[in-house]
């Protein structure tokens, strides 16, 4: 009997072994990895990252955007004393003369009065500053149109500008000058601008990326102290407080550090426990087990930061939203959004139909290489023989002339007579057949 059952043991273990290695499908310990990876990046979340103005990783994130800042201030022209060289308000005040624009209003006054808008809050309220492809949009849009876009009142409201004119001698070199102007100009404000940071202080930096669309969000009455405020003004004061794209970037280290983590041992596990090759354990989204498990592990991160963010804010709004890790809780929502694509299968329509323009892109291409081989010039010699001819053809009035204008092509395009001599006597011999060669 009991050599029975343990034979049915080792059986049944290699039938779970080799549902392991022929599908994609998660056990508990992956389950446990996933939570116990997703639980260490919530406790490096509320020990290290916390809120602005107390963050420990804020000081290394803001540290990394200076060296940026500066290593690119040198790559475009930046030429500092010795004196200077670690000075990121020197740094900062170079980019902002280099890469000027015409939408760079920062009070209430340099917008008519029309908002309230000062020094803390314009990088975010101004549209153009903000670093994804809205910023982009309206950044060329403002340039080419001398005007200045704002998210104000939950209103997106546009005003004229001085004259501005981009570099560039046609409209592709004034698109890329614009490109150009806008990612510099970013780069002189995300660590905050020359003034702030001259005065030993931390300055405005820009927002996160589509962190502006909380502007339109006039909406909700959250209690901040004895206030009610909607969650447009909530997400303005956060700004103001130093949720930036700097501590963004604080934000970002536990997710990286727990994803990595999950990726690394699932990568591990597959490769020494089920003998996997290299090759199938690189750890891409194409395995169901390992989004399992990202999904799980990411969403256990953002348990832990909404519940640290609630129990420390007391009840205000702000600063619970202050608190939370929004890069975590954007990558959480996305993972859930995808795999519920992934699990109706509108990804798979939607990548039929991509590879589909993919084949019709490569068709194209091909085809242009071809025509490229083209000689133009014989081409159009070519051309203009045939439309003579068809214009000689055309001005035959009976059947002798058009005979004789066919003939008279015949020779001048070289082209061989599918019969030999007259044709009307080559055709009255039954023996004659015509020859096209």
């Amino acid at each position: 009997m009991e050599d029975k059952a343990s034979k049915v043991l080792v059986k049944n273990s290699q039938d779970k072994i080799e549902l392991l290695r022929n599908s994609d499908r998660c056990d508990k310990y992956d389950y446990l990895v996933a939570v116990g990876c997703g639980a260490i990046g919530g406790i490096i979340d509320i020990f290290l990252v916390g809120s602005p103005g107390t963050s420990t990783l804020e000081k290394w994130s803001d540290e990394q955007v200076d060296k940026t800042v500066k290593g690119f201030a040198k790559a475009v022209g930046w030429s500092p004393k010795d004196a200077q060289k670690s000075n990121v308000a020197s740094a900062i005040g170079f980019l902002e003369k280099k890469f000027k624009v015409n939408y760079d209003q920062r009070h209430t006054a340099d917008v008519g009065n029309l908002f309230n808008m000062n020094t803390r809050n314009h990088h975010l309220m101004s549209l153009s500053h903000s670093p994804d492809i809205v910023g982009l949009f309206f950044s060329i849009l403002n340039q080419f149109t001398s005007t200045s876009s704002f998210a104000a009142g939950g209103q997106l409201i546009t005003i004229s500008t001085d004259t501005f004119e981009l570099q560039g001698k046609n409209f592709v070199a004034k698109i890329f000058s614009g490109i150009a102007n806008w990612f510099g100009h970013i780069m002189s404000d995300i660590a905050g601008s020359s003034g702030s940071r001259g005065n030993t202080g931390r300055g405005a930096g820009v927002a996160l990326p589509f962190y502006e669309l909380f502007q339109f969000g006039k909406f909700g009455k959250f209690s901040v102290e004895k206030d009610k405020q909607d969650l447009a003004v909530i997400a303005t004061r956060a700004f103001q407080e130093g949720y930036d794209f700097r501590f963004g970037l604080a934000t970002a280290v536990p997710m990286i550090i727990m994803d990595l983590s999950i990726r690394l041992i699932w990568a591990l596990r597959r490769h020494f426990q089920y003998e996997k090759p290299f090759k199938e354990c690189i750890p891409t989204s194409q395995h169901a087990d390992l989004r399992v498990m990202l999904l799980l592990g990411n969403g256990t991160l953002c348990v832990i930061d909404g519940a640290d963010a609630a129990i420390r804010s007391g009840g205000n709004f702000l600063a619970m939203f202050t608190r939370l890790n929004l890069i975590a809780w954007f990558r959480f929502v996305s993972l859930v959004l995808k795999e519920i694509c992934i699990r109706l299968g509108i990804k798979e329509v939607l990548q039929k139909e991509l590879e589909a323009f993919k084949r019709v892109n490569d068709a194209i291409l091909l085809y242009l290489a071809e025509l490229e081989k083209t000689d133009v010039e014989a081409y159009k010699r070519e051309v203009e023989s045939y439309t003579e001819y068809c214009s000689l053809i055309e001005k035959t009035s009976n059947e002798e002339t058009l005979n004789m204008a066919l003939i008279l092509s015949f020779k001048q395009l070289e082209i061989e007579k599918a019969w030999d001599g007259d044709f009307d006597e080559f055709m009255n011999h039954r023996s004659n057949h015509l020859v096209f060669e």
